[in-house]
């Protein structure tokens, strides 16, 4: 690099610590270099791919800008990953095709990336899980199921760096389909819209890939490090964290951000207290916060859905047309999920634009007859059967979870455990645990002496059916 080229990169870094101020250029170009300078082109590099996934992202038109400022004459920045050894040979380089980016063939120029040799699995997980740009806050449709889990959602979204954190960690549930990808996804496209807040998303099974990789590679205090400065963390599915070192990990994780205020989202398929595979401390902490579930989708809500859906196709198919009565029949059948929805409407803009036909109700009933399920029974809560138990026997439900033997609390608890292990999914480890911590023998004794009851007593069995029904209306 000669003189004037060091002279020029010193200056852009001047102009470029005075655009974006000393704290965000500390923690995001301090460590970029200048390799080489080229008539209309300028290629600099990052030690990671973090680092480069975050600048192409955030800063691309702010970085060529400064360039410019010195030499108008360049049209494009490349960014690349460099190696430990700067000496690397030209064999281990590989070298994109450069991509043209004029103003007047692109309107906005971006960083272009190469990685010049491979990235360690460590810093693929700090890049983030990739994300959907579809799946924003402007395209999600709001319903009464889930305003107050939009609402929380977009506060979080909102904030910015040094606010208080309102609720920490916001933990949304809900079964497949419901919105919960969508929402967190929101989250993050919009948080990473500013330059104030590093926001990254992650699902679990990335998490745990990223960890096991930088355990092998012994890189994993790099790894937490640079997870702990995330001002937003991100998690998705975290049904499927699994591994003792792992899910020790995510909750010393965890523990720092949230101490240190850094906000954390995270989405399962089942409340905190429902993920027996996770360890007690960290179903704690996550309880800790505000725990919001989405419920099933109304049929206005479908509606609504199946709205937004066609209008967004209809952007692209000008004549791609579903008649009201059509949206309606679909709302009114398709009952499942968001997902099923956006495949009828997927089916009927096949067949209308491969066929050329317009859509109708007898094509739509004939097109998505498969995606109309039976309605399925109503989930119960080990939480719903103790509170219809304890005021059907007149006790309380701090009396069915605890240690008190007296014949008055005893059978209504074990008919409340015989219920929780015939009307729900629930493991009998899960229902001693929710039972004040029994033990799952205990829980199984509470089952044979209830089904023996049942089978001879008439009183008994009419009392267990009222109750079934109380919790299935």
């Amino acid at each position: 690099m000669t003189n004037m080229e060091q002279d020029r990169w010193s200056r852009v870094k001047g102009r470029l610590r005075s655009s974006v101020g000393e704290d965000v250029y500390t923690s995001w170009f301090a460590r970029m270099d200048l390799e080489s300078v080229q008539p209309e082109s300028v290629r600099l590099s990052v030690p990671t791919r973090f680092l480069k996934s975050w600048i192409q992202a955030h800063y691309a038109e702010r970085v060529l800008s400064c360039w410019q400022a010195e030499m108008p004459e360049v049209e494009r920045v490349d960014l690349t990953v460099r190696t430990a050894m700067r000496c690397a040979t030209p064999a281990a380089k590989e070298v994109a095709a450069p991509v043209d980016t004029r103003r007047t063939e692109r309107p906005a120029p971006e960083l272009r990336a190469t990685a010049i040799a491979p990235v360690s699995a460590n810093h693929e997980a700090l890049g983030g899980s990739p994300l959907d740009p579809r799946l924003t806050f402007g395209s999600f449709v709001i319903g009464r199921s889930n305003t107050l889990a939009h609402a929380a959602a977009r506060q979080v979204a909102e904030g910015r760096r040094g606010d208080p954190v309102m609720f920490n960690p916001l933990y949304i549930h809900a079964g497949v389909g419901l919105g919960k990808t969508h929402l967190l996804q929101a989250v993050t496209w919009a948080g990473n819209s500013g330059i104030e807040r590093k926001v990254l998303y992650l699902t679990a099974e990335k998490f745990m890939y990223g960890f096991v990789a930088a355990l092998k590679t012994q890189t994993a205090l790099a790894f937490k490090e640079a997870l702990r400065g995330i001002d937003v963390l991100v998690i998705d599915d975290l049904q499927f964290l699994q591994g003792k070192s792992t899910q020790a990990e995510f909750c010393h994780t965890l523990n720092a951000l949230i101490d240190a205020g850094r906000q954390v989202v995270i989405a399962a398929d089942r409340p905190p207290s429902d993920l027996e595979s996770l360890d007690d401390r960290v179903r704690s902490r996550l309880a800790g916060g505000l725990v919001v579930e989405m419920g099933s989708l109304g049929e206005e809500l479908r509606l609504g859905i199946l709205k937004s859906r066609v209008a967004a196709a209809r952007a692209h198919h000008a004549s791609f047309d579903v008649p009201a009565q059509v949206l309606e029949y679909l709302a009114r059948s398709i009952t499942h999920n968001g997902r099923d929805l956006e495949g009828a409407v997927n089916r009927l803009l096949a067949h209308s634009k491969l066929n050329a036909t317009t859509v109708t109700l007898e094509m739509a009933e004939r097109e998505v007859r498969d995606l109309i399920r039976p309605q399925e029974p109503k989930r119960i809560k080990i939480e719903d059967i103790q509170r219809v138990v304890a005021r059907q026997y007149n006790v309380s439900r701090s009396d069915l979870l605890s240690s008190r033997r007296t014949a008055n609390v005893v059978r209504p608890r074990q008919v409340a455990m015989y219920l929780a292990k015939t009307l729900t999914l629930r493991s009998l480890p899960e229902i001693g645990r929710r039972f004040g911590g029994r033990d799952h023998t205990t829980v199984l004794h509470a089952v044979r002496k209830i089904e023996a009851l049942v089978a001879k007593d008439v009183a008994l069995s009419e009392e267990v059916e009222s109750l079934k029904r109380q919790l299935q209306e």
